[in-house]
């Protein structure tokens, strides 16, 4: 066997699929492409949202650190999109030169900050509107209180599923 084919035949035995060092790269980048497609939805949603909100007649009524928040907000915003799409332009100029492996690691690190960014302007947004609607308490337990639920879901319920899985043979 050649050394590729041992590579391929080790990460076949792995996780029990029979598919080849390029083949895995490839099915792989595909995932990390749907989960962009579904990150890029919310975050453009919630980009959109803010940006609007600069151009209400009411804008003019936020406090000091409302409008300091809000900025925050849009750049968090805006950085989670730029995160998101980095896999997409590092594609696009190693396209053709047998990279995907390497391609694949990127988008992986780049799709974690990316969630951790989008986690911060979840909380950011919420905290924001309970801040602008109800006020800054219920702001504060609105913002932590959602915290807690995507620290749950977004990090303990898959570190536990994955430690599970990782038992069972």
């Amino acid at each position: 066997m050649l050394p590729r084919e041992i590579d391929a035949a080790a990460d076949a035995q792995t996780d029990g699929r029979d598919e080849t060092r390029d083949e895995r790269a490839d099915r792989n980048w595909n995932e990390v492409l749907q989960e962009l497609r579904v990150l890029q939805t919310g975050t453009q949603i919630l980009t959109g949202f803010l940006l609007a909100l600069a151009f209400q007649p009411s804008f003019g009524d936020l406090a000091g650190a409302q409008r300091i928040g809000y900025l925050v907000l849009v750049l968090l915003s805006a950085l989670s999109a730029v995160v998101a799409l980095a896999p997409v332009s590092v594609h696009r100029i190693l396209f053709a030169r047998r990279a995907k492996p390497t391609i694949v690691r990127f988008g992986h690190g780049c799709m974690l900050v990316a969630l951790g960014l989008v986690s911060a302007l979840l909380v950011g947004v919420v905290a924001f509107v309970f801040d602008v609607v109800v006020g800054r308490a219920a702001s504060w337990i609105a913002g932590v209180a959602l915290g807690i639920v995507i620290v749950a879901l977004w990090l303990v319920v898959p570190v536990i599923t994955r430690l599970r899985s990782e038992r069972t043979p």
